[in-house]
């Protein structure tokens, strides 16, 4: 029996720092380069996308990525794996919306039992509601939910969540009204009420998307996750997409991947091309925020964080905080404090070239922020504690 290629995690890191762009030599000039790169930017927390972009980018400005996502057309935000919000390139995110919106109908059918259920909404009232949102959206600049509301007084209406339970609450109709437009691709977010921190956004009509075979959509969307990422376990692959085993099997198979051998006896899978070493880039040291898609990446970590560090860098739903990287490896964390001032702490000793670097991008990110205020919308232990201390 032949045995297969060998990729070792000394190997995956370098890798992982070279087509992450965790390192000086390869950063790059565009946001839309960085969101190609790593194929999607997390846009749960809206500060991730800009400090995401910020830390890959040779000289970074809030102005040049806010351009890119609400100007140019070179991002779009679409809500895609996982059912979760991102930034993406414009030239993958017909792809990637056609390979994650499979179960979209069944999300229009709950939605709709739900408004029936708390609300008693029909089907001729919930449709009538969206078209108001669609055209008062036609004539506006964009709006916020609250303004929408005002104005269509059916989103006013409250419902309980979780009834009976101890965390019971309300909310307006216009949060499930809003979000199956937005998942279903036909409303998007806007600039936000705020500042680019803000999670208060405005919404708009979306900018149509073409729609691509699903089959063929998971193929292009594998073979983007697997040059950024590769190799892959199919797990990773399953869990970073929301599919199922037999669509992860099929989406590898389509692209020819390769089986390689991993540290630790495991069998991972890269594209047919991308079996050759990897040049090495400079060790560099990078300022991740939390939820990055390149500590988001994988679901086994192991090469690049050591699990007993876990605790502190996640929070208890899986979400990791502010992380400080080095060479490819999780060796601390970051935060910033109430004044201003970014916090950090090493949870093992890089070494004398590694603190100095930390210490410059420190300064760097400092300065991108220009004071502006960061807080994670997803809290981890070392995270809070960082924040608290000076």
């Amino acid at each position: 029996m032949t045995a297969l290629p060998r990729i070792t995690a000394a190997e995956r890191r370098a890798r992982l720092v070279r087509r992450h762009l965790l390192a000086p030599s390869v950063r790059v000039t565009t946001p839309h380069e960085v969101a190609d790169a790593v194929v999607a930017l997390h846009a749960t927390d809206p500060a991730t996308v800009f400090l995401a972009a910020a830390a890959r980018m040779r000289a970074p400005t809030v102005a040049a990525i806010d351009e890119a996502l609400y100007d140019s057309g070179r991002l779009e935000r679409i809500r895609c794996m996982r059912r979760t919000m991102f930034v993406v390139a414009a030239r993958t995110a017909p792809a990637i919306r056609s390979a994650t919106v499979k179960g979209t109908d069944a999300h229009r059918v709950q939605a709709l039992r739900h408004l029936r259920e708390t609300l008693g909404w029909d089907g001729r009232r919930h449709a009538a509601v969206e078209r108001a949102v669609l055209d008062a959206l036609a004539r506006r600049d964009g709006a916020t939910a609250a303004e929408l509301a005002a104005e269509i007084p059916d989103l006013r209406e409250q419902i309980v969540v979780s009834p009976g339970k101890p965390y019971e609450s309300r909310q307006r109709a216009s949060s499930p009204v809003l979000g199956l437009l937005a998942a279903e691709g036909r409303i998007r977010r806007h600039r936000p009420a705020g500042s680019w921190t803000s999670a208060q956004f405005r919404w708009a009509p979306a900018r149509p998307l073409p729609d691509l075979p699903v089959a063929e959509a998971k193929t292009r969307l594998a073979r983007h996750y697997l040059a950024a990422f590769g190799p892959v376990t199919p797990d990773d692959l399953k869990w970073w997409t929301g599919w199922n085993l037999t669509d992860t099997r099929k989406a590898l198979a389509a692209n020819g991947a390769r089986a390689v051998e991993l540290d630790g006896g495991g069998t991972g899978y890269v594209l047919p091309d991308d079996l050759g070493p990897v040049a090495a880039a400079e060790p560099g040291a990078v300022l991740l925020p939390g939820l990055d898609p390149t500590a988001m990446g994988w679901r086994r970590r192991d090469w690049y964080l050591d699990p007993e560090h876990t605790k502190e860098l996640f929070d208890r739903n899986g979400n990791i905080g502010p992380t400080i990287w080095w060479n490819g490896r999780i060796v601390g964390a970051w935060a910033q404090h109430p004044d201003g001032h970014i916090n950090h702490h090493l949870l093992t000793d890089p070494g004398s070239a590694a603190r100095s670097a930390v210490t410059e991008e420190i300064d760097r990110l400092t300065a991108f922020l220009g004071g502006t205020g960061v807080t994670p919308c997803y809290r981890t232990p070392l995270e809070r504690r960082l924040a608290g201390t000076r």
